[in-house]
C-alpha cells in the first residue's frame, strides 16, 4: 500500500504538464510561423522582380540597356525607384513610340501585374520612391484652400492655374492635369518625370501633396462651379488675353469706322 501510495501523482502534476505542452507549442509557433511568412514575401518579391526583368528585357532594355543603367537613347533606371516605373508605365508613357523633345500620354500597353512587376524590378536596381499607398494619395480630409496656394506657387507657373496644362520651350509642354489619377499626380511630384522638378518630402510634405491633388479635384471636378461666368476653359491671360485684344480691338476699329463715316458725312453736307 505504501508503494501505491508512493507512486499516485501530485493532482498538479497534468496542469503542469499541460502548461509545459502549450509554453512548448507557442514558443515553436514564434519561432517557425514568422520566418515561414517572411519567406513567403521574399519568395513572392523574388518572383516578381524575376518576371519583371523578363518584361524589361522585352520592352525596356533597347533604350534603358539590359541592366538599366542607360543608353545614349535612354537615361539610367538606377535609383528612380518603383514609383517612377509605375507613373511612366502606367500612363502609357513608356514604352516610348519614338524619340521626343517630351513622350506624351498614351493607352496603357500592360497590366497592372506586369507594372508592378516592371516596377519590382527597377526597384531592385536601386532605392527609389516607392509606390504610395492609397492613403497617401487619396484627397479624403485634405486642406483644399492650402493645396491651391501650394499648387499656385510651385506648379502653376507650368501647368497653368487650374492644371490646363501649358507649352514650354523647344517643343515641350506641361501636360494637362485634369483627370490624371490622384496616384499618378502624386508619383509625379515625388519623381519628377521629364521637364519636371522633383519634390520629395523635404520640399512638399505628404500632406502638403494630399492637398494639392484634393485641390486638382476641387477646381476640375465635375460639380466645379465658375462664379466669374465664361472662362474660355480656364487656359489663363494666353487665351483671355487674346480673345479681350481680338474683339476689343476690333470693337475699337469700328467704333473708329463709324465715327469717321458719320464725320465725312458731316463735312459733305
Amino acid at each position: 500500500m505504501k508503494k501505491l501510495s508512493a507512486r499516485r501523482r501530485h493532482p498538479l502534476a497534468a496542469l503542469v504538464v499541460l502548461l509545459f505542452a502549450l509554453a512548448v507549442t507557442g514558443g515553436l509557433y514564434a519561432a517557425f510561423a514568422p520566418a515561414d511568412k517572411a519567406q513567403a514575401d521574399d519568395t513572392a518579391q523574388s518572383l516578381a522582380v524575376k518576371e519583371g526583368k523578363k518584361l524589361f528585357a522585352v520592352g525596356c532594355a533597347s533604350c534603358h540597356g539590359t541592366g538599366g543603367q542607360g543608353t545614349s537613347d535612354g537615361p539610367s533606371l538606377v535609383g528612380v525607384g518603383a514609383a517612377a516605373v509605375d507613373f511612366q508605365v502606367g500612363t502609357g508613357r513608356m514604352p516610348a513610340q519614338q524619340p521626343g523633345a517630351q513622350v506624351p500620354r498614351k493607352k496603357n500597353i500592360y497590366t497592372n501585374a506586369q507594372i508592378d512587376q516592371l516596377a519590382a524590378y527597377v526597384a531592385s536596381l536601386g532605392p527609389g520612391p516607392s509606390v504610395p499607398s492609397k492613403e497617401q494619395y487619396s484627397p479624403e480630409g485634405a486642406n483644399i484652400g492650402k493645396g491651391g496656394e501650394l499648387f499656385r506657387t510651385n506648379c502653376a507657373q507650368c501647368h497653368n492655374f487650374t492644371g490646363k496644362g501649358g507649352a514650354l520651350t523647344d517643343g515641350k509642354f506641361a501636360p494637362t492635369l485634369e483627370g490624371v489619377d490622384p496616384k499618378h499626380i502624386y508619383e509625379a511630384m515625388e519623381t519628377g518625370p521629364q521637364n519636371m522638378p522633383s519634390f520629395g518630402d523635404g520640399s512638399l510634405s505628404k500632406e502638403n501633396k494630399k492637398d494639392i491633388i484634393a485641390y486638382l479635384g476641387a477646381v476640375n471636378g465635375d460639380d466645379s462651379e465658375s462664379p466669374g461666368g465664361l472662362d474660355l476653359g480656364g487656359l489663363g491671360p494666353v487665351s483671355e488675353g487674346l480673345f479681350g485684344y481680338i474683339f476689343g480691338l476690333g470693337a475699337l476699329i469700328a467704333v473708329a469706322i463709324w465715327v469717321a463715316a458719320r464725320t465725312t458725312k458731316a463735312k459733305k453736307s
